[in-house]
């Protein structure tokens, strides 16, 4: 097989010239001499058989066929840099990627601006996010699926081997629709029909998020399994289905201060827990040093 003439030394050639604007300028970025830079592209052009440059005026300037080369070239540079760059990482105890589980209850808001302070400064980490809801989160820490949760309520499984660091509370907040046909009867302290509080609340669907386990006993927060269900996968999702007077559910009260102050939701007088304990955890034995690095901000905000 014929010996492919597109090497990486030959892209970063291309390349350097192009932004630099001429051969002279390019051979003095990469520190050659303007002949070797002006015999490589000759090179090239001679073994693919088409031109790369054109000259126009005391610019060198690249052909369509040149264009796209370098087009394609330039994804091939950043690539073969990158994997130079997670090596380095690798070796030196940096992994290439963190997987994190985040809670859907936890407020995203925060754990983003923490996140983007975290990539400027370990630009080269990759972070791959994915929603867990309950008992979930901890199967999938348990089986390998994350490397961190984030948010997930207690309490900590025992004897698994995690860290993990509180990080507060998240107020839950039992709410009804102020458009809902029986929105009336489930707020009013007294009923003038003389039909109980309890009665009502019977007749309305609890708006239920799926625990994202798959193997282990799903759990549930909140309302009580009293009448219909209606399940959704998500806090927006159930936030929404609420919101168009589906039914009834507890929700975060970061999310919905606005609704409750607008009075397009209002509060059900409900006894129940109403702060959920969420954590931090990963696995003891998890060394990486961009875990550790992104758990310490994490912990601070």
């Amino acid at each position: 097989m014929a010996r492919n003439p597109l090497t990486i030394e030959v892209l970063e050639t291309l390349d350097a010239i192009e932004r630099r604007g001429s051969f002279s300028k390019a051979a003095e970025e990469l520190n050659k001499a303007t002949s070797a830079i002006s015999y490589a592209v000759q090179k090239l052009e001679e073994q693919l058989g088409i031109s790369l440059f054109q000259r126009l005026g005391r610019r060198s300037v690249l052909t369509p066929a040149g264009r796209l080369i370098l087009a394609e070239g330039r994804g091939i540079l950043y690539t073969t840099r990158r994997l130079a760059d997670k090596a380095k990482e690798i070796a030196t105890g940096w992994e290439p990627r963190i997987s994190i589980g985040l809670e859907t209850l936890h407020s995203s808001s925060d754990f983003f601006d923490v996140i983007n302070n975290f990539l400027q400064e370990f630009p080269t980490v990759e972070i791959d996010i994915s929603e867990c809801v309950l008992n979930g989160g901890w199967e999938a820490l348990e089986q390998g699926r994350v490397d961190l949760l984030v948010g997930s309520p207690g309490p900590v499984p025992s004897q698994k081997g995690y860290r993990s660091v509180a990080i507060g509370c998240v107020e839950l907040v039992p709410v009804i629709a102020a458009s809902h046909v029986l929105a009336n009867h489930a707020v009013a302290k007294k009923q003038d029909n003389n039909q109980s509080i309890n009665s009502v609340m019977r007749q309305l669907r609890r708006i239920v998020i799926h625990d994202t386990s798959f193997s282990g006993i799903s759990r549930s927060e909140g309302l009580s399994s009293d009448g219909q269900m209606f399940y959704v996968q998500n806090i927006d999702q159930k936030m929404h289905a609420i919101l168009v007077g589906i039914g009834i559910g507890n929700l975060p009260r970061h999310r919905i201060q606005h609704y409750l102050d607008e009075g397009v939701l209002l509060a059900l007088d409900i006894e129940q827990k109403n702060n959920v304990e969420s954590f931090l955890a990963w696995k003891i034995n998890n060394k990486g040093k961009g875990l550790r690095a992104l758990t310490e901000k994490l912990m601070v905000k």
